[in-house]
């Protein structure tokens, strides 16, 4: 099944989606069949307002983000490189002639405050595109210019800008770390996507710990405005559901083997090799 599609099938799971689409289908419906279109276009506004109330929305988002806690810097073990993924920023595109910062640009910034503390002695970026989009607007170099704005020196960073997702940002890592003789790395992605990330890391034969950041749920007193439809926590759940489902379909094509579910644990022992080169 090719990325696109899978791209286009993976919409009919969003609420946003799923919801038009049953209110759609429960209108033109009720042409002939009022009581049963009725039925659909309530189930979907059921589904919007219940995936749009914030309470919701930090309920599935917090589910995934406890997995990994926040960590100190200080606290995290020593690497033979730092694992920056995609996500965080968007190439420059006109009339913009810097790269362009997105709600998980974290990541980029997690991976220049770990190397500064002197966790690791490289940094890889990894993070390509779509392939129905510019196949020049890469990610992985725009996270370079970033990385080096935050005083990661050029020579200490690596690229790897041919990933168009998770699965690849792994396997295409792992062949670069073969090259270079690394086995054990620090990996940085948004805490929301942090337990698919590590567990298809791992599946790759990688030794990697996880360095989550950019977490979106906080504590909070919750009052009645939060069973109230909201935008932002429309688009949480969203997210929220992509990584849910992403993470069954990656487990069922063979990409997350069974000891590297995202339930065992937030430690891992990382002792570099010998054998590791710095640049």
């Amino acid at each position: 099944m090719s990325l696109f599609v899978t791209k286009l099938l993976s919409l009919f799971i969003h609420p946003l989606s799923l919801g038009m689409l049953l209110v759609g289908t429960g209108a033109l419906a009720a042409f002939r069949w009022r009581r049963s279109g009725m039925a659909l276009v309530g189930g979907g506004i059921l589904v919007l307002w219940v995936f749009s109330a914030p309470v919701v929305a930090d309920r599935l988002r917090g589910r995934l983000e406890g997995q990994y806690p926040p960590t100190h810097a200080d606290s995290l073990p020593s690497a033979e490189a730092v694992v920056v993924l995609g996500g965080g920023v968007s190439p420059p595109r006109p009339p913009r002639i810097h790269p362009d910062l997105n709600n998980a640009a974290d990541r980029v910034w997690h991976a220049a405050r770990l190397y500064q503390v002197g966790k690791a002695p490289l940094v890889i970026a990894s993070g390509g595109t779509q392939p129905w989009k510019n196949q020049r607007a890469l990610e992985a170099p725009a996270t370079k210019v970033l990385l080096q704005d935050w005083g990661v020196p050029g020579d200490s960073i690596l690229l790897e800008s041919k990933s168009a997702n998770t699965y690849e940002n792994a396997t295409r890592t792992a062949g670069l770390m073969e090259q270079r003789g690394l086995d054990c790395v620090l990996l940085v992605t948004s805490a929301l996507h942090m337990p698919r990330a590590l567990a298809v890391f791992r599946s790759a034969g990688i030794k990697a710990v996880p360095a989550p950041t950019d977490f979106q749920v906080g504590d909070r007193r919750y009052t009645v405005l939060d069973v109230l439809p909201d935008a932002g926590a429309l688009a949480g759940s969203t997210a929220a559901i992509r990584e849910y489902v992403g993470y069954l379909v990656y487990d069922w094509r063979g990409w997350i083997n069974g000891t590297s579910s995202y339930t065992e644990g937030t430690t891992a022992h990382c002792t570099p090799s010998a054998t590791a080169t710095a640049h």
